[in-house]
């Protein structure tokens, strides 16, 4: 079982396997994610709707799985996602509560649109025809070992051949993504907590 492919977001910029793919413009008019969608020349209007967190988590996917010359060999039930963060989908239940006041009593339905972690799950599996293992989980931090562990479950089955663990973190001022697609006849580097965390860490200067 072997890390053969992964990415990072920042606030600053996305890299791909530790180099750089995209750098965020400051001064550009649109929103970093939206510089990367436009970057990677993706026409799919639902991502539009989509809230903060399943635009990161979408266009990372997009990215991680255009980079992989096997992840398209395998077959709709033979690809796991194991995905999670620590804030679950706080950033949109924020701007949601927002949406309440005095004089506008009813909050804004269009807020809720494409939510919450399963949504994302969701859009990624639609859109590559998937319908493999996949689960989220809140953790109070990135853990590579249990990511790591968990993956190595997930991959010990028969019919699973490639899993992809992703760290999808929203915070207001703070973009923490982290993909990493694992194989398991796929040539490429161990998985196992030290590989995993090192690569989750590790930055392009």
């Amino acid at each position: 079982m072997n890390i053969t492919q992964y990415l990072k977001i920042s606030n600053k910029k996305c890299t791909l396997n530790n180099k750089d793919f995209y750098i965020f413009d400051n001064n550009n008019e649109s929103s970093p994610i939206k510089q990367l969608y436009k970057f990677i020349k993706l026409k799919y209007p639902k991502f539009y709707k989509m809230d903060i967190l399943s635009k990161y988590g979408f266009i990372a996917s997009e990215i991680l799985i255009s980079a992989s010359k096997t992840i398209k060999t395998y077959k709709d039930d033979e690809v796991a996602l194991l995905f999670a963060n620590s804030n679950s989908s706080t950033q949109t239940d924020i701007k949601y509560f927002k949406t309440i006041n005095k004089q506008k009593p009813s909050p804004s339905p269009s807020a809720f649109v494409y939510t919450l972690p399963n949504i994302l799950l969701g859009e990624i599996s639609i859109r590559n025809k998937w319908h493999g293992e996949n689960i989220f989980f809140i953790l109070p931090e990135f853990d590579a070992k249990f990511l790591s562990l968990y993956s190595e479950s997930l991959l010990s089955n028969k019919t699973t051949k490639a899993c992809i663990i992703a760290w999808v973190d929203i915070e207001e001022d703070n973009k923490d993504i982290f993909f990493a697609l694992i194989e398991k006849d796929t040539k490429g580097e161990k998985l196992n907590k030290k590989n995993l965390i090192e690569k989750y860490t590790k930055w392009t200067t």
